[in-house]
C-alpha cells in the first residue's frame, strides 16, 4: 500500500506529512479526522486502478500524437529536434 499516493489522490488539499512509508509515520495536520489505516487500505485498490488508468491514458495520448505526426508526414525524431525534446 502506498500511503502517500492514497492521500494525494483521496485527500487532495488536506495537509499531512509522512515520515517513511507506513502509517505510523503519518502526521495529520488538517482539521478533518485522520483516516484510519484500515480506511487507507480499503482505498488502495481503487487508487491503484486510478493510477494505472492514468498511466494508460498517457500512453494512449502519446500513441495518438505519434499517429497524427505520421499522418502529417513527420517522424517523431523530426518533432523532437524541432521542439528540442529528447536530446
Amino acid at each position: 500500500m502506498d500511503i502517500a499516493t492514497i492521500l494525494t489522490k483521496r485527500y487532495a488539499g488536506l495537509e499531512w506529512t509522512l515520515d517513511g512509508d507506513d502509517y505510523s509515520g503519518l502526521t495529520w495536520l488538517s482539521d478533518t479526522p485522520k483516516p484510519t489505516e484500515a480506511t487507507l487500505a480499503k482505498a488502495w485498490p481503487g487508487v491503484q486502478s486510478e493510477v494505472a488508468a492514468e498511466a494508460q491514458e498517457r500512453l494512449d495520448a502519446k500513441a495518438s500524437t505519434i499517429d497524427k505526426l505520421r499522418a502529417l508526414g513527420l517522424t517523431l525524431e523530426e518533432v523532437q529536434v524541432a521542439f528540442g525534446l529528447g536530446q
